[in-house]
């Protein structure tokens, strides 16, 4: 008898595997330092996950000045509230009770989501939905399996379909899927929803950690100043025994 089990990958060939097997993750290689993408992934965010995901450890301000857009223009374009001011958190107008009741629970917030499940794991899994029909928003994820969500960035890709082989693994038939291809109605080519899910991730990661670099920088500070006063504590050392001697 055949056993089909269907497992699945994100996007490459690289990440095919059998079953049981834990899904490899790609690596994301998103930079802190590129403004651009971080702006764009604030945008695909507030556009596109805002709706259902806050981010209330952040205020539209700080984004704004982190990522080096006005503030009349994160007014405009990026806070949908009528009512919301500029120095309020990040937190969008979903009832947590109607959302446990369409989603099965309330969608999380995602200030911390980089931090919590990492980058790698966050691009993947924006790049690994599939369509199938048995789940109740007809998509399905295989790093996150019975996923609860919608794959809210399918008019960017397209609708991903899995391609799936049979082949035989320990003496049975499985079927693997080999490659996920999208049917071209997508606003983006593959590169380029790889780039848009890069710069989402990065402004997730972004706002997980908004001093990362502020830190990362006044570390080596640190670093050069306990150099010196090393230097300058055995020079003292060495002219205070000299006295002795």
């Amino acid at each position: 008898m055949k056993k089909w089990l269907v497992i699945l990958f994100a996007m490459l060939p690289s990440l095919a595997m059998a079953a049981g097997a834990k899904v490899p993750l790609d690596s994301a290689n998103n930079d802190l330092t590129d403004q651009a993408s971080l702006q764009n992934g604030a945008k695909l965010f507030m556009n596109y996950c805002f709706a259902c995901h806050s981010t209330q450890y952040q205020r539209y301000e700080r984004v704004a000045n982190d990522l080096g857009i006005p503030n009349d223009l994160m007014k405009a374009h990026l806070i949908f509230d009528p009512e919301a001011k500029i120095g309020d958190k990040m937190v969008n107008a979903m009832p947590a009770r109607q959302a446990a009741n369409w989603f099965g629970a309330p969608p999380p917030d995602l200030t911390l989501v980089a931090r919590v499940r990492g980058t790698d794991w966050l691009y993947t899994y924006l790049r690994s939905f599939y369509q199938d029909p048995s789940r109740p928003f007809g998509v399905n994820n295989v790093v996150f399996p019975s996923v609860g969500m919608p794959h809210v960035l399918e008019e960017l890709q397209g609708v991903p379909t899995p391609i799936i082989e049979t082949q035989t693994i320990d003496g049975e038939e499985v079927a693997v899927v080999v490659g996920i291809q999208t049917d071209g109605t997508g606003e983006l080519s593959g590169g380029e929803y790889d780039d848009a899910v890069r710069d989402l991730v990065n402004f997730l990661e972004y706002s997980g950690d908004p001093v990362k670099l502020e830190r990362h920088t006044l570390g080596w500070w640190v670093m050069g100043f306990l150099v010196l006063f090393t230097i300058i504590v055995v020079l003292l050392k060495k002219e205070y025994w000299r006295d002795v001697h």
